[in-house]
């Protein structure tokens, strides 16, 4: 599994997003398998699995969604049929936050030596793995077709200038080297 730096171009933007997409998509099948570990009686790789969902809610927050709900808000001028469909992708934007947050925090708290009980991990993750999915499923199956017929070069321009201008740091002081890590770490895992 590839673990990289996302950096928007404005080349093609729907092609970003359908990549980024994709990115999410194995992270979540990575954390997915771990949360499988707990069928087997086994211990999952805590540490793995809060690196995947630092990654995920670091950069979906600060990059993916704010380009997404600019582009949502910009779609729906021009295709106001999709309001609705549009304003609860936004809503979702706000659950699946809350919900990787929730995760974190226990994940957190497991690897602070704190008892946390199985089924609370259990449950915060197939909520997150679930609304997560399902969010890049709607969004795969009728924003991204819509964006590219509707959505022109300015709207594009506007989407992109809603999030910061560098790249996208969550480790530390070399990104890189650290996403090389926890890229080695998911293969050891898979």
């Amino acid at each position: 599994m590839n673990i990289r730096v996302l950096h928007p171009t404005p080349l093609n933007p729907v092609g970003l997003w359908h990549d980024e997409h994709a990115y999410f998509s194995r992270l979540l099948g990575q954390l997915s398998r771990q949360v499988a570990v707990f069928e087997t009686g086994q211990r999952p790789n805590y540490a793995l699995m809060l690196d995947i969902i630092d990654y995920l809610r670091g950069y979906s927050d600060r990059f993916h969604h704010p380009r997404e709900e600019a582009a949502f808000a910009r779609l729906g001028e021009r295709c106001p049929d999709m309001a609705p469909a549009l304003a609860n992708l936004r809503q979702e934007h706000r659950v699946i936050a809350h919900a990787g947050e929730n995760l974190r925090e226990l994940l957190t708290a497991i690897l602070d030596d704190s008892l946390v009980p199985r089924g609370e991990v259990e449950a915060a993750a197939a909520t997150y793995l679930v609304y997560y999915r399902a969010h890049i499923a709607a969004e795969e199956g009728s924003v991204l077709t819509r964006a590219e017929d509707y959505l022109t070069v300015e709207d594009w321009d506007a989407v992109n200038a809603v999030q910061p201008t560098e790249p996208y740091a969550r480790f530390g002081p070399d990104p890189e080297k650290d996403l090389r890590d926890l890229r080695h770490r998911i293969a050891l895992e898979s």
